[in-house]
């Protein structure tokens, strides 16, 4: 699994860049056959004073991608939020395959 973590429009801490690492290395409890995961996290209204974090996960799996989006005031809710949305289409998809 090829893990990509992108940072826009700040640096990230390594406490940060650990926690994702430490959630994405779950994934494969989940699938097995994954390939590439790319991670951004995006601080949104840049230009205003009030900025939202943005956590976006992309999965390539054979023959399906899976995406994720979530929003919040901290890094850390926004990519577990985001995560806990991309777990439940993974299981979905693995039960339709399944059914």
């Amino acid at each position: 699994m090829n893990v990509h973590i992108q940072t826009v429009h700040f640096d990230a801490d390594s406490k940060l860049i650990a926690h994702v690492e430490e959630k994405l290395a779950k994934l494969t409890q989940f699938h097995d056959r994954i390939i590439k995961v790319d991670v951004f996290l995006k601080l949104d209204n840049v230009v205003h004073t009030i900025k939202d974090k943005i956590a976006e996960i992309r999965v390539h799996v054979p023959r399906a991608d899976f995406f994720v989006k979530s929003t919040s005031k901290s890094f850390e809710v926004s990519f577990d939020e985001a995560f806990e949305s991309l777990v439940n289409q993974i299981k979905r998809k693995k039960e339709k395959l399944a059914a």
